[in-house]
């Protein structure tokens, strides 16, 4: 069992202005290899393309989750429907809630069919050293955050807080990358909001009072989903490091003799990922490889990493596909004829985003937001707020194609495909 530290730690923070520790479970926590090794995964993957100043890392974000939940159980400390007990469970769940994260998180999964909250489950009920604190507290302590984390626990309040439409992962993640890229749109009124917070039957609900700050955060989220999240300018940097992974796993299968031979990969190639081998993967390590893989003799990943590391990026342009799809075996062939190989270097990417919902049957639950309403009773935000309700289950996607521009204007590219090619993008 731990104690409250003899002397308080604090962390200075740009967008919280101090991070406050004072219990020895969350000090030891934050000096594990596991959490540490955080700090050599970024927060916002490749979004540094775009955004020059976004180089904050996830050891970054977590630690500033922890502190909005921290602040939350100030709040709701004394409160009727909090129980003091799950303090610790909370900041401990906030803490550790992106601990599986791997190198370019989103990217890095899509290729090795990988999630990194199955590895947050491992590391933390693994041969870890986060294992063994959360062990010091209760042998079924791992469990319990596991449990939050997983989304399969029976403590909806401590879900509720780390995971919902108004978390203190998103308040956080909101107001950090706005921060570090510069950008107004992610503000919103955190201080307002975290007072206006109640626990009330097992979930956080909100102050009728404090409507109007929780609708300038789900715009605030709309906004940055738009604006820097789905920026295609990250896209395409997305899409060149998606297919460099592709390519080196293709060459891999196909008995390609590496000068940098993908050591720290072999064992995702084989489908065998131990956790120890995971926990050497960052950012760091991918970057080396990218760097010596531009000496390769496959032209493809040499050229795909020298556009990565040097930012010769895609270029892109609208392709509904329900609208161009019939265009699409069209430029396949192009491409091909042209020497330009489209499994690596056409491709078409898709983001999605829903600012806000309410639970419908049949569908994914998503607990709605509720306000508390003065006579005690709670509200659904919709129906109180006409800004909520203009946008509630609206979701909007966006399509693009992506292709390297720079090959279609080579000169070794004969000048009928490029014309071909030239006029079938610029009809879309």
């Amino acid at each position: 069992m731990f104690t409250t530290l003899h002397e308080e730690k604090v962390f200075k923070d740009p967008v919280h202005r101090y991070i406050h520790v004072r219990d020895g479970l969350i000090w030891e926590l934050i000096g594990t290899k596991e959490f540490q090794r955080l700090r050599r995964i970024r927060q916002l993957g490749t979004t540094s393309f775009t955004f020059h100043g976004a180089e904050h890392s996830r050891f970054n974000h977590s630690l500033g989750v922890y502190e909005i939940m921290r602040r939350m159980t100030e709040i709701f400390s004394g409160k009727a429907d909090w129980n003091e007990d799950d303090r610790l469970l909370a900041l401990a769940v906030a803490l550790l809630h992106d601990i599986g994260h791997g190198p370019f998180s989103h990217s890095f999964e899509k290729v090795f069919h990988t999630d990194h909250e199955e590895w947050t489950r491992r590391i933390i009920l693994g041969d870890t050293e986060v294992n063994l604190i959360l062990r010091k507290m209760d042998r079924c302590f791992p469990q319990a955050v596991a449990d939050i984390i997983e989304k399969t626990s029976t403590n909806k309040l401590v879900s509720s807080m780390i995971s919902s439409q108004i978390d203190a992962d998103r308040m956080d993640y909101l107001l950090r990358d706005a921060y570090y890229t510069g950008v107004s749109y992610g503000q919103f009124d955190l201080e307002r909001i975290l007072r206006v917070m109640r626990p009330k039957n097992d979930e956080v609900v909100i102050k009728a009072s404090g409507m109007h700050a929780v609708e300038d955060y789900i715009m605030s989220r709309y906004q940055m989903y738009w604006q820097v999240y789905f920026h295609p300018v990250t896209r395409s940097s997305e899409v060149i490091l998606s297919k460099i992974l592709m390519r080196v796993k293709d060459l891999q299968e196909l008995g390609y003799d590496f000068k940098q031979k993908p050591l720290h990969f072999l064992s995702l190639f084989a489908g065998e990922i131990t956790l120890e081998d995971y926990l050497r993967l960052d950012e760091s390590i991918v970057h080396y490889y990218f760097q010596s893989w531009q000496e390769e003799d496959d032209p493809i990943l040499k050229d795909l990493c020298n556009r990565f590391l040097n930012r010769r990026l895609f270029q892109y342009i609208e392709f509904h596909p329900n609208e161009r799809m019939k265009d699409w075996p069209k430029l396949e062939a192009l491409f091909a004829k042209a020497g330009v190989d489209p499994s690596y270097y056409l491709v078409m990417d898709s983001s999605s985003d829903l600012p806000y919902d309410v639970y419908r049957p049949g569908e994914e639950e998503r607990l709605p937001i509720h306000l508390l309403m003065p006579d005690g009773s709670l509200k659904e935000l919709s129906t109180h707020s006409d800004v909520v309700e203009a946008i509630s289950g609206k979701k909007r996607t966006d399509h693009k194609l992506y292709y390297p521009a720079d090959v279609l204007t080579d000169t070794r590219v004969d000048q009928e495909i490029r014309d071909s090619i030239q006029s079938l993008l610029t009809t879309t």
